[in-house]
């Protein structure tokens, strides 16, 4: 859970999302800006070909690429998305996320 002193060190600042996280080589790394009874705000960090594997969430989740490319398969469908491009995945249909190149994304899980 996200405490209120770490929501202080980035609430009323204008955030470029991409710099609040470093890629890091052959991994994916993630930070959680906001983890609350109705929404969790996660950046995420991917290497190339570093990927997520299928699964399912309890809650709809709208992902926001933030530069780079992946690909996201929702329900065993594939979406090519690039900087700047979103996609909702509903509650309880399979999905993965996998890194084309190195790419950065935002997701916002509503509860």
């Amino acid at each position: 859970m996200t405490t209120d002193d770490q929501l202080d060190d980035i609430a009323s600042e204008v955030l470029e999302l991409g710099d609040l996280i470093d890629y890091q080589t052959g991994a994916t790394v993630s930070r959680t800006l906001v983890d609350r009874e109705a929404a969790t705000l996660t950046v995420f960090a991917f290497d190339e070909s570093e990927s997520l594997s299928e699964h399912t969430a309890p809650h709809d989740a709208l992902l926001q690429v933030l530069e780079g490319t992946a690909t996201i398969t929702i329900d065993g469908e594939d979406y090519e998305l690039e900087g700047g491009q979103s996609i909702v995945m509903p509650a309880d249909v399979p999905h993965a996320v996998a890194a084309d190149t190195r790419f950065k994304m935002f997701l916002t899980m509503v509860r």
